[in-house]
């Protein structure tokens, strides 16, 4: 049994990815730990048939959802790897992983991956999308949540992180390929996003990670987020749709990835901003009432 890391898993009705994962992360005799939200599919027997453990909670968001698997499984290697089920290890990935020794990094606490992320079969290699580096392993009890994000998930951990820049995580959800699943998910993603953001405006919501635009990923993530909340609503989606497609060279994505920027980078952006005034309306509507 692998006695430097471990694996969690969040599903939710994801026969169809699954299968892919558990493939590529078969070879390193890991434990592995799968938290799903009531999936109705055969999801929990697969993983199962996998000789994961499996517990169920019901899903609020991703960062409460990882909070609770952080804190629920029976962790007992020095470092954990949290992926999502629609994401496959790289052999190139593997092989880091296969060479990784706990030892060899003893004043490290974080390592982010590299993702690679696909719409409709398309890889999405502009547009900000690549190289793009995501937090997924870490020193367990020292990494955690960051519940002060209501949608857009990450991990905090303190003390020194490295990025692992070969090597890759592929992220395909296939389910997305009929757009009306997009649609309806990201109709979703914004109600969250909405609230959380009106929660900042009313100072009810902080940020956790300090902001620095030479810092890690995350670090530049959270001083990109302090200017995007600056900018003025309905004018911001078009200046990042513009940002995406020109300066990050987006328009070379093809028309799946123009089509995926316009979605990710403007739709789903403007009716976030539309829904912000709605709750900001509805909470003076309410005020006024009392």
């Amino acid at each position: 049994m692998n006695t430097e890391f471990s694996f969690i898993i969040l599903t939710y009705n994801e026969e169809i990815h699954l299968p892919r994962l558990l493939e590529s992360i078969s070879g390193f005799d890991a434990e592995l730990f799968v938290l799903d939200s009531f999936s109705t599919d055969t999801t929990t027997a697969i993983a199962q048939a996998a000789g994961a453990k499996v517990l169920v909670h019901k899903f609020e968001n991703h960062p409460k959802q990882w909070d609770f698997a952080l804190k629920s499984f029976p962790i007992k290697t020095p470092w954990v790897i949290c992926l999502d089920a629609d994401q496959i290890v790289t052999p190139e990935l593997q092989q880091q992983l296969l060479n990784f020794r706990d030892t060899d990094y003893q004043n490290i606490s974080g390592i982010y991956f590299n993702r690679k992320n696909f719409f409709k079969g398309k890889w999405l290699r502009f547009g900000g999308y690549y190289p793009f580096y995501l937090l997924k392993m870490f020193r367990y009890r020292v990494g955690y949540s960051d519940l002060n994000e209501n949608m857009d998930h990450r991990f905090i951990v303190p003390g020194n992180i490295i990025i692992w820049k070969k090597g890759h995580l592929l992220e395909e959800n296939l389910k997305e390929n009929n757009i009306r699943f997009w649609i309806d998910k990201h109709n979703r993603y914004s109600d969250l996003l909405a609230q959380e953001e009106t929660e900042r405006i009313l100072g009810l919501r902080n940020q956790t990670i300090k902001p620095k635009f030479w810092g890690s990923p995350d670090e530049r993530t959270a001083w990109l987020k302090q200017l995007w909340w600056r900018l003025p609503r309905y004018v911001r989606p078009t200046v990042y749709f513009i940002y995406r497609m020109v300066f990050k060279l987006g328009i070379f994505d093809g028309r799946t990835g123009i089509i995926f920027h316009f979605l990710q980078g403007f739709w789903f952006r403007l009716v976030v901003d539309i829904k912000i005034d709605e709750l900001i309306k509805q909470r003076d509507a309410d005020r006024d009432k009392k």
